[in-house]
């Protein structure tokens, strides 16, 4: 294969099509990446979450450029991002914390409702299927009705481990997958719950492994199964790697794998993602949500989030969602934390700027579409870098360089070989053709 394009981006330029092949004068030897077998698992995409405080700032801005920003995340000349997740009421980036059934008692659900979401977050995500009429939906709640916890508040709390409350809330699931299908907006997955490891002080709600066990095995799987059928239970979205208390109490219940379709991982699920897919290669594995920084969107935190999506790659998932796609300036959450997010609007002044991580996930998300299979890489640049083979029989090579100084690399694909070189502190795409 030879080099057809290369796209690179840094700090005073993006996307720039620089195609340098051929050798190039250097006073370092070249580092090497090559293929190193047969292409492996197929990708199903890249994707972001829906907030409220994010469509909050976008709908602030002018038509124009409120279209321009949903053009950058889901047009054909941006991410095209295939895959987004929707929070069950309150996120904690949420402006205020919510659920579907606020009234204590109501276990029949009468006076279940998604009438916030009809202003704070379904008009963002029909602006994004308006883009995208393809994109696949997964849902997790980051905290049960209050009045199902106990103590009965959004933040901290568990789940009230009763039959009562546990149908209550699979029906809960049904009846949310049946709200929003009415709306135009088909849900794909569910995921019981948003971190069940972590006691936060947002909406939070801890669960054990064998308390998730009981709940999809004896509730949640078989309600869907008969409610909406067409929809998948996965175990996530995990923040933990420990397999035997949490992973393995569902996987290995009978009742559980009846309905059990895919493994969620985020933050601290990296440490088990690779053992998941050795232990179970028939369950796909996707990461849920990207680590989140610090809110000031730095060009060194850029780099570090994109070695966490060469680490997933290597651990063989097969998605990878960022977390906040849009968020006012300094990123603050409803409970004060500043985390970054691939675009920065700004609703006193009207504008908008994409940041580091957007530019991360473009040099994957822009050639790599669902369908395209993972290509395994060796030599002294396969740390640094992924490759995938496109449905066109194309090869993309998506690697950065951390480094203040130029890389030169050398390539080697299909029986083919050429030079490029990486610029300092870049992310790059290379596509490889016959």
């Amino acid at each position: 294969m030879k080099l057809a394009q290369h796209f690179a981006t840094t700090a005073e330029s993006a996307w720039r099509d620089i195609n340098r092949s051929g050798p190039s004068s250097r006073t370092e030897t070249s580092a090497l990446v090559e293929a190193a077998g047969e292409a492996a698992e197929v990708w199903a995409g890249f994707g972001g979450c829906f907030n409220e405080l994010g469509w909050q700032a976008l709908r602030e801005l002018a038509p124009r450029e409120r279209g321009a920003v949903l053009d950058a995340l889901f047009g054909a000349e941006g991410l095209r991002l295939d895959l987004g997740r929707i929070p069950m009421g309150a996120s904690d980036y949420a402006s205020e914390w919510h659920s579907y059934a606020d009234r204590p008692g109501d276990f029949a659900l009468e006076h279940f409702s998604i009438e916030r979401d009809r202003t704070e977050l379904l008009p963002y995500i029909q602006e994004a299927l308006s883009r995208r009429p393809d994109l696949c939906f997964f849902a997790s709640p980051w905290s049960p009705p209050a009045w199902m916890k106990s103590p009965a508040v959004y933040n901290h709390g568990r789940f009230r481990m009763e039959a009562r409350y546990l149908d209550a809330y699979a029906r809960y699931f049904a009846r949310f997958i049946a709200a929003y299908r009415a709306e135009g907006v088909r849900i794909s997955q569910v995921h019981p719950q948003n971190e069940p490891a972590a006691d936060q002080k947002f909406p939070s709600c801890v669960w054990s492994g064998e308390q998730l066990r009981e709940f999809i095995g004896g509730h949640l799987g078989p309600v869907l199964a008969r409610e909406a059928p067409e929809v998948e239970v996965w175990l996530g979205t995990m923040n933990t790697a420990d397999y035997p208390g949490m992973f393995q109490p569902v996987i290995a219940d009978e009742a559980c794998r009846r309905h059990l379709r895919g493994l969620g991982l985020q933050w601290a699920g990296k440490g088990v993602a690779h053992r998941l897919r050795q232990l179970h290669p028939e369950l796909p594995v996707w990461q849920t949500e990207n680590e989140c920084g610090d809110g000031t969107n730095s060009w060194d935190y850029a780099h570090y989030v994109f070695d966490l999506v060469l680490h997933y790659l290597d651990a063989g998932t097969t998605g990878y969602v960022y977390w906040n796609m849009v968020l006012p300036p300094g990123g603050v959450s409803s409970w004060g934390w500043r985390q970054n997010a691939m675009i920065t609007v700004d609703p006193a002044g009207g504008t908008w700027s994409a940041n580091p991580e957007y530019h991360v996930m473009r040099h994957f998300s822009a050639f790599v579409r669902p369908g395209s299979r993972r290509l395994p890489l060796r030599g002294s640049w396969a740390g640094g870098a992924a490759a995938f083979v496109l449905a066109d029989g194309r090869v993309a090579l998506v690697s950065h360089n951390s480094g203040a100084r130029p890389r030169p690399l050398r390539v080697r694909l299909g029986g083919g070989e050429f030079e490029t070189v990486l610029p300092a502190r870049s992310f790059n795409t290379l596509i490889c053709s016959n």
